[in-house]
């Protein structure tokens, strides 16, 4: 097994609204039951500093922004889907292949992502 990534989040909130609440919440229980020490989290309110949600292109809250490892990836709403935010940051799919799974699971992945990608 490889040695764990370090991620860089951030989440975009505005203000202390009940969905920017969940997400932070949800979001935190992800990280520390999942990501516990590998991972830096920085909350960002739009309302307070709206230039740089505009610095970021970001056009809706709340949003949680993967900045690293590469690629950038964004999931908008309340992230109370668990699953949903791990495939969709490549969080889930780290860890499949780090073994977790097994290959096959791996492998259908790995198949899936070429049918998407291809012309």
């Amino acid at each position: 097994m490889s040695p764990r990534k370090t991620y860089i989040l951030k989440l975009y909130v505005a203000g202390n609204t009940p969905n920017s609440m969940r997400a932070l919440k949800t979001l935190r229980n992800i990280l520390e039951t999942e990501f516990r020490g590998v991972y830096a989290l920085k909350v960002i309110d739009v309302l307070k500093n709206p230039q740089l949600a505009e610095e970021d292109k970001i056009l809706a809250t709340p949003t949680l922004s993967k900045i690293l490892p590469p690629p950038v990836r964004r999931i908008i709403g309340d992230l109370s889907d668990r699953e949903r935010v791990l495939i969709g940051l490549d969080l889930l799919y780290d860890e499949l292949a780090d073994g977790a799974l097994g290959s096959s699971l791996v492998d259908t992945l790995e198949d899936a992502d070429q049918v998407a990608t291809e012309p």
